[in-house]
């Protein structure tokens, strides 16, 4: 086997929030990547505009730094690809593809919080792929940070994951991602990222190859260029490539069909620059391949040898996601039909494998599956940037059999919450059949809580887990296997205040309507009938009318002119709307609106149905 000295290939994988980006960037400043005077944002690897409002990184980028000769083996200068990975178990598609990218992993963990579900998530995904780990204790300017607890944790974390020896003797860096310095002594801070830079180039392997095989890439990820259409990233495994040249394309079905890679690029720093050859362990795009797709083989077209496909984890939640069917529809968005949304979804699973899209009895609606109910939140909200509406239902967690008996997915739930709130957190999660795995106690006035909660438990939790701890209460769940099905959980007790009739809410109506409930809208707000306006105070769902109008007479009232107090309207964002709603309710999501409906607007059917239920009779 041979090496590739001057180059390292590495991912920075670590649970939500833990500092990868904001490393990334302290990297990229202190290798050159910019000028001293330039203006760069800031986690500027999070580009996309819903990465930097939500503050997470949703989909795997990479980027290059040179390390000079003089931080470099053998006086040469090394390259570096660092690819940094969204944090949340719903991506973790891209964590899967960007691990087939890299030769080791850096895993950053917390100083305080130490390693959270996800971080078993992203660490046993390393493992799995036989990656050397190093690593990073990330903020230890906190004053709460506890390091040596967190260090001892994390070989834990190693241990119980089956990680071998070799990736035991692992080497431990501290740092603080934003003021960019790190050290080998948490006691001795250090003064830039030097001895980060130094252990990458001595504990990462440099891309081996077999230096007589033929060419062969692995398509990891997929990009778009309004210039040059689709992009094909690819890491090569072995051989060379040119611009220019013509190569075997292996398909999923075993079709092997020649196409020419018109164009080819490298990554410099943040850009895409043109490369007329590239080798073993280089991260190339490629252009010229209109229909390739993640997981395909570009290779030699004389001895064409596939790569191994990549596999990701199967979907554990799904929701129904069709055209708008509202009163209200056609009047925000541009993207209205079936045959649209159908396009569209096509295009996502392009660039997407963790998704899966299958037909319904309606043609008109399809059944969207995924990681969580983040990921299939993002992507409602991506399309209703670009001009659609649509109307999505209830998220339902994907169920299998196993032995003839139904199974669910669960999940591994951590919790910190000051110690006041033990009791009611633990009433909560009893409803929802949650188990307690353990309790930890930090002596802060803090405890941790780890729970086992089937996936169904969780949907509409964290809404109600925030108010019960006043905001103060911090949650993290990542998928934890399959059990069998444990019956009925009843997560919301309230009804809906559903609209009974089309029209404007009026003032008048809302001021006698406040006290059934919390409502959802303001006066003026157009409503239709099977609308849901508010949430009921009893279990049961109520119609209503919020567009009654005061009746005038030509008798003054003495109270005519008091002032009116109306309690202000709780807004729902999408991901709330998402968690409120029941089996029997949708959200109708527009690109200036989010509005809750019934799935049946007809109040006559909607009575008609509920009376079968009751009285058991199958629905016709």
């Amino acid at each position: 086997m041979a090496f590739r000295s001057d180059l390292r290939n590495i991912a920075i994988i670590a649970h939500v929030d833990h500092g990868k980006t904001t490393l990334v960037d302290a990297m990229l400043w202190q290798s050159g990547a910019f000028r001293a005077n330039q203006d760069v944002a800031e986690r500027v690897m999070d580009s996309g505009d819903l990465e930097r409002e939500r503050g997470i990184t949703i989909l795997a980028k990479n980027t290059a730094v040179v390390l000079p000769a003089a931080a470099g083996h053998a006086g040469i200068d090394v390259t570096l690809n660092v690819v940094d990975t969204p944090g949340h178990a719903d991506f973790g598609g891209e964590v899967e593809r960007a691990l087939a990218m890299v030769d080791a992993a850096l895993l950053l963990v917390d100083s305080s919080e130490g390693p959270l579900p996800q971080t078993r998530f992203v660490v046993r995904k390393a493992l799995e792929a036989g990656l050397p780990i190093l690593l990073v204790v990330n903020k230890i300017d906190r004053p709460d940070a506890r390091i040596a607890e967190v260090v001892d944790e994390t070989y834990d974390l190693l241990i119980d994951l089956g990680a071998g020896d070799a990736q035991l003797d692992l080497p431990v860096l501290y740092t603080n991602a934003r003021e960019g310095t790190a050290t080998l002594d948490p006691e001795h801070p250090g003064g830039d990222l030097a001895p980060l830079f130094a252990a990458i180039l001595d504990h990462v392997p440099a891309p081996t190859h077999e230096p007589d095989h033929p060419f062969q890439a692995l398509v990891t990820n997929l990009d778009a260029s309004p210039y040059l259409g689709r992009l094909a990233l690819c890491r090569i495994q072995n051989g060379h490539v040119r611009r220019g040249e013509t190569v075997a394309w292996c398909r999923e079905q075993g079709q092997v069909e020649r196409v020419k890679l018109s164009e080819m690029y490298l990554t410099e720093a943040l850009d895409r620059v043109q490369a007329d050859e590239a080798g073993p362990g280089d991260l190339i795009a490629v252009a010229g391949i209109d229909d390739v797709t993640i997981g395909d083989t570009l290779a030699d077209l004389a001895d064409p040898r596939p790569l191994p496909r990549l596999r990701v984890d199967e979907p554990s939640l799904g929701m129904t996601l069709g055209v708008n069917t509202s009163p209200l529809a056609g009047r925000d968005g541009k993207q209205l039909t079936a045959r649209l949304i159908q396009a569209r979804l096509e295009q996502e699973l392009v660039g997407n494998v963790s998704l899966r899209v299958l037909p319904t009895e309606r043609p008109d609606t399809w059944e969207v599956q995924g990681r969580g109910e983040l990921q299939l939140a993002i992507l409602v909200e991506t399309m209703r940037r670009e001009g659609f509406e649509l109307t999505v239902g209830k998220p339902r967690v994907v169920t299998k059999e196993v032995d003839d008996q139904i199974h669910e997915p669960f999940e591994a739930l951590s919790i910190d919450v000051p110690e006041d709130y033990v009791g009611v957190v633990s009433q909560l999660l009893g409803l929802r059949k949650g188990r307690l795995q353990q309790m930890v106690n930090h002596g802060t006035g803090w405890v941790r809580l780890e729970y086992r909660v089937p996936a169904r438990g969780l949907i509409g939790f964290r809404t109600e887990f925030l108010t019960e701890t006043r905001g103060t209460g911090i949650l993290h769940h990542v998928f934890d296997g399959y059990e069998p099905w444990q019956g009925d959980i009843r997560t919301r007790p309230n009804g809906s205040l559903v609209a009974d009739r089309s029209g404007q809410a009026t003032q008048f109506a809302l001021l006698n309507l406040q006290d059934r409930g919390q409502l959802f809208i303001a006066p003026g707000a157009e409503v239709y009938a099977g609308m849901i306006v508010g949430e009921n105070a009893r279990s049961e769902d109520m119609d209503i009318n919020p567009a009654k109008e005061k009746k005038l007479s030509n008798v003054r009232s003495a109270t005519g002119d008091e002032l009116v107090r109306l309690a202000p309207p709780r807004l729902l964002s999408l991901d709330q709307a998402l968690e409120f709603i029941r089996e029997d309710e949708a959200v109708e999501v527009t690109p200036a609106s989010v509005r809750l409906r019934k799935v049946e607007l007809d109040p006559a059917l909607r009575a008609r149905a509920a009376k079968r239920a009751k009285h058991g009779a199958a629905p016709s």
